[in-house]
């Protein structure tokens, strides 16, 4: 029978479902796909598209263990049992990771591997069994650019420091493609991992086996969403989770139900697909599609190019829901014959999806599936220019409402959207010299202008569309300000190709917006160091500093230290704003600037038309460009690798700079054990992000990490960022809530610290865990809505529990990083509804008891007990009877391990 991952240790069996099996064509025999028409059941016409993925893989992996009948039939009968919390198993095609949660993963084999080993069981049995791709893409840096007194080409200077900072952990993954069988792993300087994968990894349909089936995938970054925009279903789901995937174990999920988004007409000529997908990140936050799938439907997607409908699915993270989903239609076959994908390919792609009812007319109302609601109509004409912050993504503006937006955030009490800036200093100017010249710097001035992320340098249109902007600024004599740090940093060498080839590469460079690299860079939060008198100026004057780029995340503290205000926007909107050196600024009355003959320039006089982009596109961007990068992208030529006996020593030492491994695998199973008396290491608010839990930048001088690598020799140049030391336990404990911008209770201000509550001292959280640890009391965090939410981070979940956390008590939470959590044994508490932290008068500083029975069922409610003698009940989030099972063994690895070692 036809496989995705084979089931190391488990007996075949014949699947159920084998009479439904048949040739895709009759005179290749060989080929054989599970026809799901042949079922002979109408409910499946009935289905969203994205549940017909769901149930072709239980289908086809049915096998009465892992996956059984009984499963199948749920998923078939989705239109009743999507409200009944039914788990149902689902089992990926494939499986996507970047460096930042590769890294970790590919540690996390090594270390189980020798706790296998300890057992008694095959070290060899710890293997991906599921296909799997890493792509380097978040260790570039921003450190060279127009700013640094070296000249260009910038990027090969950011690449090779890059390989020198690096060095350690390329060598470690390299030697990971070689050791594990079923890794391939795409180097540095290649591309963003949601790009490379739209481009080049994505098969759509699998040939594998003798078998074809959807292709389909999990992935360790959140945006791995990108991809359902090219009609493949993928989310994201925690680093940890995903290992137990390539293990050959299946997702256990709740069957979602499925909101329904239909689009109507086409966009207007100055319309950009960011402009489209913060309107629709706002409309779905309103609507609340938190754990739920969306799926786009109606003509208007029709009008959508696969890179609109890609930088839509991109950002499915803001809106919550777990997956955006547009199935293949007649434009997604254009794609991939754009893209340089084999004609062979196109044709059985085409013909399976038509066989098995997915392949989508989004004319053809007939093919409108039943969904749990239809949520939104969109006309696409209504959109307008927009960006999206100063602080969050779903916090959409419309262009003409922004200096008016700035200046109210600017005096509003601090929160999302505001600064507390007394009204007094909201005109402060502060004057700085660069360069033999005399500048100033005011609340909203712009000092970081990237045009980044996959988001939007996966596609063309808007990538053309800056550079023809570019070039009509240039014509009418704009420039932008010398102490602003641009940059460009597309998601593969191929948008590099096309802008070249188009002509408004030239113009890019000349506005300072030249190639830096390859990979996240900025969007990620290595934006690299500002010019030294910026910095000076901003910290003098206390500046509201303002970063804008074309990215997917702005909270504060991710993008820059001394940015406060970061703003998303289009690629276009990127270069205007830097043009213009404010946020303040209405573009539809005021002049974006003054050129050099005195005339005023405004933004509609260099603004390109969609239907100029459009020629430039159709002309520019054609398939062998994609052959030509892609073809180029495989070898480890500029990486040496050591000896096996080397690598074993160089990983496995205390000493080494790049891995230290804690033990956090325990060889015996232990029963559930209540929590006696913990107290609060932090006492925090709505929206915490895994950027506050687990910073991924620059490690500061005076942090516990910091202390403890200068301890080791090394020098504050050798520091590196704590995303690339993440396969070092010690770092990255110490840097668990090292972020600058958190704000603690306890404290009533942003910073990395806590108060040692039997002690009243404040100091850093490092150090207060460590103390609590040395005293041997269990610890747990208080915190209000969306805890854990932004970019799926397993070291937000593996660093708590090194500091000795037990469990966190929220009133709700992140999908991936609740996952993450339960996958490293911490447990996931939430308020009842109604209650909240305030309303049950809970200050932090009491100490909690909370009763954890032997026998647990998914979801139950417990008793929590305070010191004080308060009591009150929260609710468990295991959510699953398989996610109970992870939790009593200690978490996901401590079950695969014992699952193999059994084995």
């Amino acid at each position: 029978m036809g496989k995705v991952c084979g089931r190391p240790g488990y007996t075949h069996v014949i699947n159920p479902f084998q009479h439904i099996v048949e040739p895709l064509d009759p005179s290749d025999p060989e080929q054989k796909f599970y026809n799901l028409s042949k079922l002979g059941d109408n409910r499946y016409d009935h289905l969203p598209f994205s549940i017909r993925v769901l149930l072709e893989s239980a289908v086809r992996n049915c096998d009465e263990f892992l996956v059984k009948y009984s499963d199948v039939e749920s998923i078939l009968n989705w239109k009743q049992t999507q409200n009944q919390t039914v788990e149902v198993p689902f089992r990926p095609a494939r499986v996507i990771l970047q460096d930042f949660t590769g890294v970790p993963a590919v540690v996390d084999f090594a270390a189980m591997r020798d706790a296998v080993m300890k057992l008694g069981g095959d070290p060899e049995k710890i293997n991906p069994v599921c296909p799997a791709d890493l792509v380097i893409d978040h260790s570039i840096q921003v450190d060279f650019n127009r700013n640094t007194i070296l000249s260009a080409p910038f990027v090969k200077k950011n690449q090779d420091l890059e390989f020198d900072r690096n060095k350690e952990r390329f060598q470690f993954l390299k030697w990971g493609s070689k050791a594990f069988r079923n890794m391939r792993i795409i180097p540095p300087g290649s591309g963003i991992v949601h790009q490379v994968n739209l481009e080049y990894l994505a098969r759509v349909v699998f040939n594998y086996d003798g078998y074809f089936y959807p292709d389909s995938l999990v992935g360790t970054d959140s945006h791995t969403t990108m991809i359902d925009g090219l009609g493949v279903l993928g989310w994201g789901v925690g680093g940890i989770e995903a290992e137990a995937v390539m293990l050959g174990q299946p997702i256990s999920m709740i069957l979602p139900e499925v909101v329904g988004y239909k689009l109507f007409g086409n966009p207007e000529k100055f319309i950009t697909s960011t402009d489209i997908v913060l309107t629709v990140t706002k409309h779905l936050r309103q609507v609340g599609v938190v754990g739920k799938f969306v799926e786009f439907f109606g003509p208007g997607v029709a009008q959508l190019s696969i890179a609109d409908r890609a930088t839509i699915a991109n950002m499915c993270p803001e809106y919550g829901a777990t997956a955006a989903f547009f199935p293949v239609d007649d434009v997604s076959i254009q794609y991939l014959e754009q893209t340089g994908r084999e004609e062979k390919k196109l044709a059985y792609i085409t013909k399976y999806l038509k066989a098995v009812g997915m392949f989508r007319d989004y004319n053809d109302v007939s093919q409108d599936p039943d969904f749990t609601q239809v949520s939104l109509n969109l006309t696409v004409n209504t959109v307008v220019p927009c960006c999206s912050g100063p602080k969050r993504p779903q916090d959409r503006i419309p262009i003409s409402d922004m200096k008016k937006d700035f200046e109210t955030c600017l005096g509003a009490k601090v929160g999302f959207k505001g600064f507390q800036v007394p009204p007094e200093q909201h005109s402060t100017v502060v004057p700085f010299q660069f360069n033999g010249k005399e500048y100033t710097l005011s609340h909203g001035s712009v000092v970081i202008a990237a045009i980044t992320s996959c988001t939007n340098t996966s596609n063309p249109s808007v990538m053309l569309g800056a550079g023809l902007l570019a070039k009509k600024a240039i014509k009418h004599g704009l420039s932008v300000k010398p102490y602003i740090k641009t940059s460009l940093s597309p998601g593969s060498g191929v948008v590099t190709y096309y802008l070249k080839e188009s002509g408004v590469m030239e113009y890019l460079s000349k506005l300072g917006f030249e190639v830096v690299g390859y990979g996240c860079m900025t969007c990620i939060g290595n934006s690299g160091p500002l010019l030294e008198p910026v910095v000076e100026a901003i910290t003098k004057g206390h500046v509201i500093a303002a970063g804008v780029l074309s990215g997917n995340r702005n909270f504060e503290g991710r993008v820059h230290p001394n940015t406060r205000a970061n703003y998303l926007a289009s690629p276009p909107l990127v270069i205007a704003y830097a043009i213009a050196g404010t946020m303040r600024i209405d573009f539809e009355k005021e002049p974006i600037a003054i050129n050099p003959d005195g005339k005023e320039i405004f933004l509609r006089d260099i603004w390109p038309t969609r239907e100029e982009i459009q020629a430039v596109e159709r002309k520019f961007v054609i398939p062998s460009m994609f052959r030509e990068v892609y073809e180029k992208i495989e070898p480890w030529t500029s990486i040496l690798l050591a000896s096996d006996s080397d690598i074993i020593i160089l990983y496995f030492n205390i000493h080494s700079k790049f891995c230290v491994f804690s033990s956090y695998q325990t060889m015996d199973l232990q029963p559930p054990k209540s929590i006696t008396d913990a107290y609060v290491l932090l006492n925090l608010g709505d929206s915490v992000t895994t950027d506050h839990i687990s910073p991924a930048g620059n490690i500061a001088r005076n942090s516990p990490a910091a202390r403890y690598l200068t301890n080791r020799g090394l020098t504050p140049r050798d520091y590196n960022s704590y995303g690339s030391r993440r396969g070092n336990d010690a770092v990255m404990a110490r840097g668990t809530f090292a972020n600058i911008r958190l704000f603690n209770k306890f404290l009533n201000k942003q910073a990395p610290q806590t108060i040692h509550l039997p002690s009243t001292e404040t100091m850093d959280v490092f150090d207060a865990a460590e103390r609590y640890q040395q005293s041997g009391v269990p610890l747990l965090i208080l915190a209000g809505k969306e805890y854990g939410s932004g970019s799926s981070r397993d070291w937000a979940a593996k660093g708590p529990f090194l500091l000795g956390i037990k469990a966190v008590l929220a009133e709700s939470y992140e999908r991936i990083h609740r996952s993450n959590l339960v996958g490293m044994g911490l447990i996931p508490l939430e308020y009842l509804p109604g209650d909240t932290a305030d309303s049950l008068g809970l200050t932090g500083r009491e100490r909690y008891t909370i009763t954890i029975p032997q026998q647990l069922t998914p979801r139950m409610t417990v008793d929590v007990k305070l010191d004080t003698g308060k009591t009150f009940q929260v609710r468990m989030r295991f959510d699953t009877d398989v996610e109970l099972a992870y939790f009593h063994h200690g978490g996901i690895l401590n079950y695969m391990i014992h699952k193999m070692s059994e084995n």
